[in-house]
């Protein structure tokens, strides 16, 4: 027995947390261990605690019991925290891992700095649902756990596309595919159908993007009173900085989303060979070497220019 369902065998009462804007990876992780640990302990109390996920993952089993409350007077036996790299990043849940018996976290994030009490971190793996893959009895993984850690792997390697994918990847989804879920379905639903307005946000923030740095670059940015004109999230911009991404010629695309008057969410990624952990790591943030974001304060150009000059090192040095 491993170490989580060793964990999970002694606790009557487990809390699972993922990170704050939870995404496919997060979503998926949450839901598998919840739906395994149901389907094993029965009599357990289990509750996950996200904020708002995004709906487009309701076909996951389980996705409308998770909890946006959080209870500083609530106590758990076992805490599971998954694909988050640190304790900042659970937000205003991180008080069920302090005041959890037990702690475990199971990520794949290069910047992982190992916060709780048991942590299994494989920066090797596309994805913390990939890793799950390893972690739960595979006789044991149903339908419904095995599309939601489908959905995990799908997002975290943008459908099999990134360099992260490797040929385990394939393997763990392969695996998922033969408990019989709708993959096609799961792909369409939570990929690549987007409402009315999210194909409007999307047109507005390719129409409006700039090449920069010699056109290795191009970055785009959607603010509040642009968000509020379309009536749009956060959420309906899942998608754009991956679009600005596959623009010939570009190596590194960044998109900035305004959160409030001159404060930043920055997503950033890349194709071949500029690491941008490194770079969202130097401004507070964290992530993937492909795909790596943080916040940051000032104006959009501010903003822009301060990224700019770290990538700006790295394709020099590329280049030589």
């Amino acid at each position: 027995m491993n170490k989580l369902l060793e964990l999970a065998h002694g606790a009557q009462r487990i809390a699972i947390l993922g990170h704050v804007r939870p995404d496919g990876d997060c979503v998926g992780a949450c839901l598998a261990v919840w739906n395994y640990l149901a389907g094993q302990y029965p009599d357990r109390e289990i509750q996950v605690y996200l904020e708002t996920p995004p709906v487009k993952f309701r076909y996951l089993k389980r996705f409308d019991s998770i909890s946006q409350d959080a209870d500083s007077g609530k106590q758990y036996d076992l805490c599971i925290c998954l694909d988050s790299s640190d304790a900042a990043r659970l937000g205003a849940f991180a008080v069920y891992l302090e005041g959890a018996a037990r702690s475990i976290c199971i990520d794949h994030h290069i910047t992982n700095r190992g916060y709780a009490q048991e942590n299994l971190v494989d920066p090797q793996a596309s994805a913390t649902c990939e890793l799950l893959c390893d972690y739960l009895e595979q006789d044991r993984i149903d339908r419904d756990v095995a599309a939601c850690i489908y959905t995990g792997i799908l997002h975290d390697t943008n459908v099999f596309k990134n360099s992260n994918t490797t040929a385990k990847t394939m393997e763990a989804a392969g695996r998922m595919m033969a408990k019989g879920i709708d993959f096609s379905r799961i792909i369409d639903e939570s990929f690549y159908r987007k409402t009315y307005v999210q194909n409007q946000i999307l047109g507005r923030a390719l129409m409006e993007s700039i090449l920069f740095l010699h056109g290795k670059c191009i970055f785009s940015a959607i603010r509040m009173k642009d968000m509020d004109f379309y009536n749009v999230t956060a959420a309906d911009l899942e998608g754009i900085v991956d679009q600005l991404r596959v623009t010939e010629g570009v190596e590194c695309a960044i998109f900035l989303h305004e959160v409030e008057n001159h404060v930043y969410k920055v997503s950033m990624r890349s194709n071949q060979y500029v690491d941008v952990s490194k770079v969202a790591a130097f401004f507070g943030g964290g992530g993937h070497i492909r795909a790596a974001g943080c916040t940051m304060s000032g104006s959009m150009y501010d903003v822009v220019n301060n990224l700019s000059s770290h990538i700006e090192k790295q394709i020099e040095e590329h280049e030589g």
